[in-house]
């Protein structure tokens, strides 16, 4: 072999020994150290104390962990070896002694107590000053936690002030004091009344011949009122006694009572039924003479309705019927002995359709039909006439909804009533009829009614006569406890088939003083005047009450 192959030959041999000691140079050059056989064996029994950080190492790749729960033990010699799995001697030992000591010994493990440290600050200060080594512990037990007061923010706004006690605090005022409280009864408040006074007069029972008299007059007045969630009921009833106790002799009883009773149902569907009953004499200025009598009789009104009403969008539409009962008991006269009253009695039966437009929520036009008969106990009366009769009317009218301001309904039409006798005339005339409420300002009320009423006779060959009647009045709460009214009324018969006619005008005033809720003085005057065609029928009446008024 030449020289020069000679020396390639020792090159090459000089590089491949030198490649091959590398990794061993890198070994030994601190990467990771020496290891021996000893060394190996010792770490292999050994564990890391907890909590010891690894020590920094410059320029060196993130030593791998294992997710494993106690795959690598945690170093904690303090001389900061680079071994990973060098560990104290005594590991074991302090493990022995105190096992709650042990660390956690993974990643995940470590995150978690860490969280747990940041997220609970007050409750580490609650605890008391533990040891270095008790603030490594993990804990096992129930920590003590704070008040629900101390989670929540107190307010330091307008509710918070202090108040003052119930009894310091200043009353609500009552709007109205002087209103009766009423009665609880079941489901209904009763509101009972009382009135005792004495009546000076100037014609005792408003005669054309009557005579002064002073009288003992009783009211005894009872409204009720259901409370219900649907539907309603309403009773009015009333009584009054008037006697004499000077001048001429008195004794007249009154009485009444009506009943209401609303139904509401679905659909917009109401039932509406009514009952009521009503006793007195009757008055003075009756169509109907008796001559030669002590007393007038007493007349007997008994009358019911019931009807259903239906809304279908703005249209309305209502269906009655109506009955009605009238009776007189027999009249006494002068000479001693009693006349039979018994052919005026009759019973009138009604049917009622109307039907009307919702214009607005406040204004309802509408028209109706009427179609009646009125029939008399007797078939003929003492004269030979058969008076009962056909009914047959018309009217038409607006209904007005203004809630509390105004309200109630007007209607103008045509009525008549033909008779089964040819003998007598068919009553035939207009009509009017009005009810309706104005508050033109708060305590102040204006009512206005008007009726159109068909009469009958006992005059042999006369068919009857009819009445319209109105009454305006004012009611006014001058102060709390000081209320007054006035009204005034008139009067108009006329009477079919002749000329005559009547007119009647009244107007009358009142105050009522208040002493309590309970109790108040009340007084009235009242002007009567009676003029009629017909000869001994006019007569004037001035009167005057004072008197004392209970309620409830």
């Amino acid at each position: 072999m030449s020289g020069a192959g000679l020396r390639f030959l020792l090159a090459t041999a000089s590089a491949a020994t030198l490649l091959c000691a590398l990794p061993v140079h890198a070994q030994e050059a601190g990467l990771r150290g020496a290891v021996n056989e000893a060394d190996t064996t010792a770490q292999l029994l050994r564990r890391r104390p907890a909590q010891q950080p690894a020590p920094e190492i410059q320029d060196q790749a993130a030593t791998y962990q294992p997710i494993s729960p106690g795959a690598v033990p945690e170093q904690t010699d303090p001389a900061g070896t680079d071994d990973l799995f060098s560990e104290p001697p005594n590991a074991y030992a302090a493990d022995a002694a105190n096992p709650s000591s042990r660390p956690t010994t993974t990643a995940i493990q470590r995150s978690r107590e860490a969280r747990e440290r940041r997220a609970a600050p007050a409750r580490a200060a609650a605890t008391t000053a533990a040891t270095p080594e008790q603030d490594e512990e993990l804990t096992t037990g129930t920590v003590r936690q704070g008040t629900v007061d101390s989670l929540i923010a107190e307010e330091n706004g307008p509710e918070s002030e202090r108040q003052r006690a119930i009894e310091g605090r200043r009353p609500v005022p009552d709007e109205n004091p002087f209103e009766p409280t009423g009665i609880r009864f079941g489901t209904f408040l009763l509101k009972p009344s009382l009135e005792q006074g004495v009546t000076a007069t100037s014609n005792a029972d408003s005669s054309s011949d009557g005579k002064s008299a002073v009288l003992s007059e009783t009211t005894l007045r009872l409204n009720a009122a259901s409370d219900w969630d649907s539907h309603s009921a309403t009773i009015d009833a009333y009584g009054n006694v008037r006697k004499s106790v000077s001048g001429q002799e008195v004794e007249d009883v009154e009485a009444g009572i009506d009943g209401r009773l609303q139904l509401d149902f679905a659909d917009d569907i109401r039932a509406i039924a009514t009952l009521g009953y009503d006793i007195r004499p009757e008055s003075a200025s009756s169509p109907v003479v008796i001559v030669g009598t002590a007393s007038r009789p007493v007349r007997h009104t008994l009358d019911g309705s019931i009807g259903v009403e239906k809304d279908v969008g703005k249209l309305r539409f209502a269906v009655t019927g109506e009955a009605a009962k009238e009776s007189f008991s027999d009249a006494d006269l002068s000479g001693g002995g009693t006349l039979s009253q018994e052919d005026r009695n009759s019973t009138l039966y009604t049917g009622r359709f109307r039907a009307g437009y919702e214009i607005s929520p406040a204004l309802t036009p509408f028209g109706e039909i009427e179609y009646g008969r009125r029939v008399y106990d007797l078939r003929f009366d003492t004269a030979g006439f058969e008076r009962s009769s056909n009914r047959i009317g018309a009217r038409a009218g607006v209904e007005l909804d203004m809630g509390e301001k105004f309200g109630g309904e007007i209607s103008a039409g045509w009525l008549s009533e033909d008779f089964d006798d040819d003998r007598l005339e068919t009553i035939s005339a207009a009509t009017i009829a009005a009810d309706l409420r104005w508050s033109p300002m708060r305590g102040t009320i204006v009512t206005l009614n008007g009726t159109t009423q068909v009469e009958g006779s006992t005059t042999p060959g006369e068919s009857g006569s009819v009445l319209y009647t109105g009454r305006l009045g004012v009611g006014r709460q001058i102060r709390a406890n000081l209320t007054g009214f006035a009204a005034a009324g008139v009067g108009w018969r006329d009477y079919a088939g002749r000329d005559d006619h009547e007119l009647r005008l009244s107007a009358e005033a009142g105050l009522t003083w208040w002493l309590n809720r309970y109790a108040g003085l009340t007084g009235r005057l009242r002007h009567e005047t009676f003029d009629s065609t017909l000869a001994g029928r006019d007569s004037k009446t001035n009167s005057v009450f004072v008197g004392l008024r209970v309620q409830r």
